[in-house]
């Protein structure tokens, strides 16, 4: 068992980063960084209450890039073992009532031998590998309190908490979520808009295995995604749904009671794993596309939905700000080894200019998809369809689309192609 360091400061002093979001990506960003530069001190700050995480009951895609950072980073070890691998994925157009869904397109599930594109992970198993290698590093965690407000100095942010405590650092890293208080203290706009949309996320238990197939089914309301999960504990079969709905049919959806809300299910989910069952609570979140107008301003970031905040149509937002927390850590080190200051405005603008157009590019890839599929008119059905089927029947281009999936190419940062920073 690895030596767990004990803090190098306590809270009040000075750190080199102060990160605030004890989510995903402002996790992986404080383990990245100081995995690979030691010497470096870096805090989160999480206004949410402490051990609130592990109450999450929803699931992550972890992209095959994300999955080579997490072990890069000493963490995978303790995820994989409740990681659902996903071997197989299907694409289906048709609404809702039809009584057959047939398949225009598949995916093989591996992007190397041995290596699935993606793995199905409980996000609290993700949240609580993070944190036991933040521990392990010696990474203070404050959690309970919030940033009230910071300033920018020439060598260093200094950060009002709630609790009365002022911080300095170099960096001021916010990764606290789509609706960034911290980006609005920056004074970064963003570019917004609603989908009219919300996604139903829960856990279904059902009858049959799924052997490691997810499905995508694109329905005139939105896309209905199948996702499957290790099974629980007791041995029982289960998958995670992402169910796009309009806003006003999803808060009726989840108001109404099991029997109501598991035919509506069924409808959507069919009975080809047998009886199913809602297992855990369900909810319904907004979907809209925000995009923050700037990256960065003087000693200061943003990371992960609180720059970017898209569709789940492609299961991409979660490996975009892991795409985040690579480059940055990235940037970061590489600066301090040649001696510069971390905070510095033209630092800070190589992690902007690396992460900015993958971002652009990929909200206006699932924008596009959202419109082209999220609706029932007949001539771009049959369109799109015909879209498939080509895809379908071409090696290459399915080949680049896992490829694009999977969060593997040439450009990415180091540990995101399983690379030491």
């Amino acid at each position: 068992m690895p030596e767990v360091k004990e803090p190098e400061t306590a809270p009040g002093t000075r750190f080199d980063v102060l990160i605030a979001g004890a989510g995903y990506v402002g996790l992986a960003t404080a383990v990245a960084m100081v995995a690979a530069r030691p010497s470096l001190r870096v805090a989160v700050v999480d206004a949410a209450p402490a051990e609130v995480w592990r109450k999450d009951g929803r699931s992550s895609a972890i992209a095959a890039a994300a999955c080579r950072m997490l072990e890069q980073l000493g963490c995978w070890q303790d995820i994989e073992p409740q990681a659902q691998a996903i071997t197989e994925m299907i694409v289906t157009d048709s609404r809702t009532a039809d009584p057959v869904r047939p398949v225009f397109l598949t995916f093989g599930g591996e992007v190397a031998p041995g290596e699935p594109f993606a793995h199905m992970v409980d996000n609290k198993v993700l949240n609580g590998a993070l944190r036991k290698r933040a521990a392990t590093l010696g990474i203070d965690i404050i959690e309970g309190v919030a940033v009230n407000h910071f300033e920018a100095g020439p060598s260093h942010v200094t950060v009002a908490l709630a609790d009365g405590i002022s911080i300095d650092a170099k960096l001021l890293v916010a990764a606290d979520g789509v609706r960034s208080k911290l980006r609005d203290m920056a004074g970064i706009k963003t570019v917004h808009w609603d989908y009219g949309q919300s996604g139903i996320v829960c856990t279904v238990a059902h009858e049959r295995p799924h052997g490691g197939r997810a499905e995508e089914h694109f329905l005139p309301a939105g896309p209905f995604a199948i996702l499957p999960l290790k099974p629980d504990e007791k041995g029982g079969n289960r998958s995670s749904i992402v169910w796009t709905e309009r806003t006003e049919d999803a808060d009726r959806i989840v108001a109404e009671d099991d029997l109501v809300f598991e035919t509506e299910l069924e409808q959507r989910f069919g009975l080809k794993l047998g009886e199913i069952h809602a297992a855990g609570p369900r909810k319904a979140w907004p979907l809209g596309l925000t995009l923050a107008r700037a990256f960065v301003a003087p000693r200061f970031a943003l990371a992960g939905d609180a720059a970017h905040g898209i569709h789940p149509i492609a299961g991409q937002g979660l490996n975009l700000g892991f795409r985040d927390a690579a480059a940055l850590a990235e940037v970061v080190v590489e600066a301090d080894r040649l001696g510069r200051d971390i905070g510095a405005i033209d630092v800070l603008e190589e992690y902007e200019r690396w992460r900015r157009f993958d971002t652009v590019q990929m909200g206006v890839t699932t924008d596009v998809l959202n419109r082209l599929f999220s609706n029932d008119f007949g001539p771009l059905r049959a369109l799109r369809d015909i879209g498939l089927g080509l895809v379908e029947r071409m090696p290459r281009m399915k080949s680049f689309f896992i490829g694009q999936a999977s969060g593997i190419n040439p450009g990415a940062p180091r540990l995101l192609r399983g690379e030491a920073i």
